[in-house]
């Protein structure tokens, strides 16, 4: 089993914000301390999801405080970004990092409106902006290695670049994951033979999940040691909390995620302009602001965490092992947690709960 390490904590003020940059910082050093092999960055901007906002930037400070833990994003928000401007970001930081960079990315929340509108658009588009982006993206890194110009005539992008420079470490770049949910999705990637990453998702839904990806495998002709290498890939991202028993566990956890529920929901709320309406298709118990506490909070807890003793998450981790999840993503830190809570719940979980699914 492997095991990642994703930050998505809040800020609960600006006055906060400064400190909590730095107990990230201090957080994902002690991931790698305890073995975690790889972090995962999100990207979240203006109401203190992601307090550090720019995750580009984010990991190029801990590509230099760090030596071997892989540094991802789940996921990059594409359109928020000119993409030449970011295949040249994601090149200097593979090189930073000495080739250690993964990138998901994605079209943009699905939720928070107002993410789009700071950055002067809408959704309605998102998803043509992400794939143009993507593509371009590929061309600069492929046009890198081959050091030839790069001209590309899209919808949104008209650019013309001499070379792009440096080029990646890795070749022909940085890995390029999708977060997906759907069984459509889970088949295409596997098709095309891409990485990636979920959430939410129950035990009993898992091992459909996974078959689906492993049949998109197949029909996309993938060698077997490529099928191999990204069915063990595939991020299992879940909520982590490690006490000393596990009543403390589900109590504390409960009110640091009912908490976060309450925050987004304001947010959301808040900012979000009056015309804007979340796709009904993609609301669950747990996002849909009309479901009462008491019924998302069963639905978060069956399928997003993990929680108690580190016996009993050692219970938890080994019946996701039993289902196929090779990689899974510790959500450490959710709410205003402090940093003592998130620091002791990360070291019972790295020493007394990973060394049991070392290889």
């Amino acid at each position: 089993m492997q095991f990642g390490w994703l930050t998505l904590a809040l800020s609960p003020s600006a006055d906060e914000d400064a400190a909590r940059i730095d107990q990230q910082i201090e957080q994902v050093c002690y991931a790698e301390e305890l073995g975690f092999s790889d972090v995962w960055f999100t990207e979240h901007y203006f109401t203190g999801e992601s307090v550090y906002n720019d995750a580009v930037l984010f990991a190029a400070a801990l590509a230099m405080r760090t030596e071997r833990i892989r540094l991802g994003f789940a996921v990059v928000q594409m359109p928020f970004h000119h993409p030449v401007r970011l295949a040249t970001q994601l090149a200097l930081l593979d090189n930073l990092s000495k080739g250690r960079v993964d990138v998901g990315v994605g079209k943009g929340t699905v939720y928070n409106e107002y993410e789009f509108v700071g950055h002067g658009l809408r959704s309605g588009d998102s998803r043509e902006r992400m794939e143009e982006a993507v593509d371009i993206l590929q061309q600069a890194w492929s046009a890198a290695w081959s050091e030839q110009p790069l001209r590309y005539g899209g919808k949104f992008h008209q650019i013309e670049i001499p070379g792009l420079r440096p080029r990646p470490v890795q070749q022909p770049g940085p890995p390029l994951w999708r977060s997906v949910i759907s069984p459509a999705s889970f088949t295409e990637c596997g098709r095309l033979g891409i990485p990636i990453l979920t959430a939410r998702l129950g035990v009993e839904k898992i091992k459909e999940r996974w078959a689906t990806y492993a049949a998109g495998l197949e029909e996309g002709g993938h060698d077997k040691a490529t099928r191999d290498r990204l069915m063990a890939q595939i991020a299992l991202w879940r909520n982590v909390y490690v006490a000393e028993s596990d009543a403390q566990a589900e109590d504390e956890l409960s009110q640091l995620i009912l908490d976060t529920r309450h925050h987004m929901i304001h947010v959301r709320e808040t900012h979000n302009p009056d015309d804007f309406v979340v796709d009904p298709m993609m609301l669950n118990p747990w996002t849909d602001p009309a479901v009462s506490d008491s019924d998302a909070l069963p639905y978060v807890l069956e399928t997003g965490c993990l929680f108690g003793s580190s016996e009993k998450v050692r219970d938890q981790v080994a019946e996701l092992c039993d289902v196929g999840v090779r990689h899974l993503l510790c959500q450490t830190g959710f709410g205003d947690m402090s940093q003592e809570q998130n620091l002791a719940s990360m070291r019972r979980f790295g020493e007394g709960v990973m060394p049991a699914f070392s290889d």
